[in-house]
């Protein structure tokens, strides 16, 4: 009679890397900030998941080259409903926000990366 013993030592240890590798690619915190701007827009969308996402435009100075293009828009996802009507509530004031960057995203969580967490300041 075969011994199971291996079978199961090989399930687990297969186990163990998928979990990992899903906990990296979708739980992991990757990095974290804060960024300043004006709230342009937060919407709430979606086909199945209704996600909150918004676009906060940062001050700065534009490059005028054409090979140096630097984007000064800052695309995110809100998972919490009360930041996102607060946010709401003020659009196109300047707001200070702390996010969370994810390496992929999750239908549930929204479209961006980038998820704010939380309301810095409001001017």
């Amino acid at each position: 009679m075969k011994s199971k013993k291996p079978l199961y030592i090989a399930l687990g240890i297969l186990i163990a890397l998928l979990s990992g590798f899903l906990y990296y690619r979708y739980f992991f915190v990757f990095g974290d900030g804060v960024k300043a701007g004006e709230l342009n827009y937060v919407v709430r969308k979606g086909y199945l998941f209704k996600t909150y996402e918004g676009k906060l435009i940062q001050s700065g100075i534009r490059s005028k080259q054409t090979g140096n293009i630097q984007s000064n828009e800052f695309e995110f996802s809100v998972e919490d409903k009360a930041i996102a009507e607060k946010m709401m509530m003020n659009s196109g004031k300047t707001f200070e926000l702390h996010y969370k960057e994810y390496i992929s995203t999750l239908p549930w969580r929204g479209y961006s990366p980038f998820i704010v967490d939380k309301i810095i300041s409001i001017k």
